[in-house]
């Protein structure tokens, strides 16, 4: 999808153009400054906000400008959901060696054989050398030894009283032996740069022989919560209400690729949200809360100083429309959420999953639709984001989807995108699937 104005849209880039764009060093032309929709002295602006596509697609956009990371060394323990940043290598012939594939015998020459006493294991020195009409007994992995014909498994061959051994099925030369370089041989290139690193890549770089991939790292993400009425336990009282977002949004940033390097709480303190700011050198700092016009709300005030480029401020969505995006520093953007609970979700997956996607140069997730299974309200000019269980051919849509809470979204798959005007029973909805809710191996939440 391409936003009018916009050129092509960052998430129709392909992973080498995506990794190509997070290696290189400076600043894009190509990315859209802040419009009159973004303006904050603009008074329709404010209200009307940044079409939702149009918001995406910034979010996206505004990694191009940010200075290379240079890729970096990951353990296999830790680089799952990571993004190759070199070539997979072979650094051994796979196998090795001539294996056994199955338990068996190994055999020489035409039969029946003799078997020897001693058996072969997996993971013992090359075996002792057989002779014709000779066999041995060995396990699946372990090496063949030198002149064998083939592997006869346990199941295909019998003993005689006289203990020699025959097959009851014919016999094919190298019968049950993967044979060294079967998979593929030293240097062979297994994966290009940009591939996903899923378990199965994890398996195949260590059966290859290494001990860490070299990869894009992950964007570094700092929450702040901010908001005096805020508790951390307990029952709300007096005013006060338990905060929602301080234990969501850390595994939420991290499902969505990011680590998360900070949480500090700060209330509805000016100078500090001006100092953690100011101070902070995550990738992307998240706010919660603050983003509106009140006499507490002190993000825009806290940019204003800091002399940050806003380059989203209020997006045509429901719920969620006072989220902004700004980049407060040459490395660094800031997401400032809105603090009702689905609210801020909807502002995580409008501003910053694109944005961290990018940053860490993952391939954007194929768009797909489902129709719904039942009519589904709209905004009359804003485009709706609304929880939803899947099922096999249709999107269920959830109640409980206020801005303010979370009941619906904790049991949804996914949102569906709900045009202005909202959408009939029946009409395919474009669906955001939520991290946990998919097979997408980018899914950390430690």
């Amino acid at each position: 999808m391409t936003a009018p104005g916009l050129g092509q849209d960052a998430d129709d880039l392909d992973v080498e153009e995506a990794l190509a764009l997070v290696n290189t060093p400076g600043t894009d032309p190509a990315v859209p400054q802040p419009s009159a929709a973004a303006d904050p002295h603009t008074h329709r602006a404010r209200h009307r906000g940044t079409p939702w596509p149009e918001a995406r697609a910034i979010a996206a956009r505004a990694a191009r400008r940010v200075p290379r990371r240079a890729p970096e060394p990951v353990s296999l323990d830790a680089a799952l959901g990571l993004i190759l940043a070199e070539p997979l290598t072979a650094l051994t012939d796979l196998p090795s060696f001539d294996t056994s594939a199955m338990d068996g015998w190994a055999v020489a020459g035409p039969g029946p054989w003799s078997v020897r006493d001693e058996g072969v294991l997996a993971g013992h020195a090359e075996p002792v050398r057989l002779d014709d009409g000779e066999a041995v007994r060995i396990a699946t992995g372990a090496r063949i030894p030198p002149d064998t014909t083939a592997v006869l498994r346990s199941e295909h061959g019998r003993t005689d009283d006289k203990g020699r051994l025959h097959p009851i099925r014919e016999v094919a030369h190298g019968q049950d032996i993967r044979p060294r370089g079967q998979e593929c041989r030293n240097g062979d290139q297994l994966l290009p740069v940009g591939t996903l690193v899923t378990p199965a890549v994890l398996g195949l770089a260590a059966a290859a022989g290494y001990d860490t991939l070299t990869a894009v790292p992950r964007p570094r993400a700092e929450v702040l919560v901010l908001g005096d009425e805020l508790l951390t336990e307990g029952l709300p009282h007096d005013g006060l209400i338990r905060d929602a977002l301080g234990p969501m949004l850390p595994p939420w940033l991290r499902a969505l690729g990011a680590e998360v390097v900070a949480v500090r709480r700060l209330g509805d303190d000016a100078e500090a949200l001006y100092k953690a700011v100011a101070d902070s050198d995550a990738d992307l700092v998240v706010t919660t809360g603050g983003t509106a016009a009140g006499p507490v709300d002190h993000v825009h005030p806290t940019l204003r100083r800091l002399g940050a480029e806003l380059l989203v401020n209020g997006v045509q969505v429901r719920p969620g429309h006072p989220m902004l995006l700004a980049r407060t520093k040459d490395d660094q953007h800031l997401v400032g959420l809105p603090g009702n609970p689905l609210a801020a979700v909807s502002g995580l997956l409008t501003l910053a999953e694109p944005l961290l996607r990018a940053l860490a140069a993952r391939p954007a997730p194929e768009p797909y639709a489902l129709p719904l299974r039942d009519a589904v309200h709209g905004h009359p000019d804003d485009t709706r984001l609304v929880p939803v269980t899947l099922r096999a051919d249709h999107a269920v849509p959830l109640h409980y989807n206020g801005p303010a809470m979370l009941r619906g979204i904790a049991a949804a798959d996914a949102l569906a995108v709900v045009p202005p005007g909202g959408a009939r029973k029946g009409q395919e909805a474009e669906l955001l699937d939520l991290p946990w809710a998919t097979a997408g191996v980018g899914v950390c939440f430690t």
